[in-house]
């Protein structure tokens, strides 16, 4: 690596693939909502932060942060804040991810980033995904819904939820999805070792991992997925809150680039977790040291591996290269 320069990190274009929809909800947002619906709020919500047990209180708070979402209304003014919050971090793009199986909820939350695309120059699209443990049916619903509205902009099927939980279930499901034309991005080697990543790349055809980093801990499947191109979707944030990195400092981005991996850095849930897109390539230079080319590059392999058209991957591609252009 080259010695450490100071651009500044704002300006330099940047994907988000690992964003979930309701982790974005802005707290005074959700406040709102709850009241107007009359739902409870998630138990762990105190002032502007959250805080959960363990994963799994985790994940059940994230369930009641889905529930105060209810009308197709709620779903667009989410997706418009979204784009609102992503724009002056420097995100050109993102990949969404929507827990839901209603189309109505799926057209409104495109409506929002349209009209947050137009408002914010930020272009948003959708990851439906599938919850493990739940019935095989609802993952069919979930295809359905990504399938009616896969020329608006849902791109992929993922599936997220407890890890130990086998996705296999669901493999018939990702098969139709992903011979219809959708990708495959589910969640895997996060709370889960690295059989889960090798259950996601075999029954789920999975293109991305969602997570991935306890892939190191199986170095066939280092070689495999770094051969194959296989991008891992890294958000150390989350990883530390949700106490499965112990520190910033002993998060393993380092080596998993320095292992060949295609690596991008995302946000994850922003509300919950208090990061940004931002905040991770900021960490990414302050905890790690990493100098600007290395960013780039980062930044460079989140826009490779997306599923932007291909005049916004080269756009933002001519961005990161202008970027690195200019004096420090």
């Amino acid at each position: 690596m080259t010695s450490l320069t100071a651009r500044d990190l704002r300006t330099l274009p940047k994907t988000d693939l690992h964003l979930h929809f309701q982790g974005s909800v802005r707290i005074a947002t959700l406040r709102e909502f709850a009241a107007k619906h009359g739902t409870e709020l998630p138990p762990g919500l105190e002032g502007d932060s959250y805080s959960w047990n363990d994963f799994i209180d985790f994940i059940r708070q994230y369930g009641i942060v889905c529930s105060a979402l209810q009308e197709p209304a709620d779903f667009a003014r989410v997706a418009t804040e979204i784009c609102e919050d992503l724009a002056p971090q420097g995100v050109r793009y993102a990949e969404v991810t929507l827990s839901t199986r209603s189309r109505s909820d799926v057209s409104a939350a495109l409506d929002g980033f349209d009209e947050g695309f137009d408002r914010f120059g930020v272009r948003c699209r959708l990851v439906l995904d599938h919850v493990r443990g739940f019935p095989v049916e609802f993952a069919e619903q979930t295809l359905d819904a990504a399938l009616a509205y896969k020329d608006r902009g849902v791109v992929a099927i993922g599936l997220g939820g407890p890890e130990q939980v086998p996705g296999a279930s669901a493999a018939p499901v990702f098969k139709k999805g992903i011979d219809a034309g959708l990708h495959s991005v589910p969640h895997a080697g996060e709370a889960a070792g690295p059989e889960s990543i090798r259950e996601a790349i075999d029954l789920l055809g999975a293109e991305r991992i969602g997570h991935g980093f306890r892939i190191l801990e199986d170095e066939a499947l280092v070689d495999e997925v770094r051969d194959r191109g296989i991008a891992l979707e890294v958000c150390p944030t989350s990883n530390v809150a949700l106490r499965l990195i112990d520190s910033l400092d002993a998060h393993p981005l380092p080596r998993l680039i320095d292992a060949g991996l295609t690596v991008t850095l995302n946000s994850d849930d922003p509300a919950m977790f208090g990061s940004s897109a931002l905040g991770e390539y900021e960490a990414a230079r302050g905890a790690f040291g990493m100098p600007d080319e290395a960013l780039a590059a980062l930044a460079r392999a989140g826009v490779q591996a997306s599923y932007a058209d291909e005049d916004i991957k080269r756009q933002m591609l001519e961005g990161i290269d202008a970027w690195i252009r200019e004096e420090a």
